[in-house]
């Protein structure tokens, strides 16, 4: 599984990619930068990107999940509840397919504002 780093706000949070193959078309287009949006406790990002919602995708999945939804060519990384949650659950607005996940602490992740520039590259 390729290894990444996510960089914003002098914030480094480390992650891997699965084999899925959204991940791999992701992977080919690394370095990608963006700007964040946040929502709740989710990041989302468009990327140059295009890919088709897998058949796996779903609207829920752990905390520190990175998904991709198709419908808005966007990166996301999601870390506890959003609006569209029930309770504390991690939920996105819509299905997405699920990329990878996050290794390193989730709570750097709410360290990351809203409108800053952001860059998902393979670790070294």
């Amino acid at each position: 599984m390729p290894k990444i780093l996510i960089e914003a706000d002098s914030v480094t949070i480390q992650a891997e990619l699965n084999d899925s193959l959204t991940a791999q078309e992701i992977e080919k287009a690394l370095p990608i930068t963006g700007r964040v949006n946040t929502w709740g406790d989710e990041i989302y990002f468009s990327i140059p990107v295009q890919a088709e919602t897998e058949p796996n995708a779903t609207d829920q999945l752990p905390a520190g999940s990175l998904a991709f939804w198709a419908p808005g060519n966007a990166f996301c990384i999601i870390w506890g509840p959003t609006p569209a949650s029930h309770g504390e659950e991690p939920r996105f607005a819509s299905p997405v397919n699920p990329l990878g996940k996050v290794t390193s602490s989730l709570v750097e992740l709410s360290k990351i504002n809203s409108g800053s520039q952001i860059l998902v590259k393979l670790a070294d």
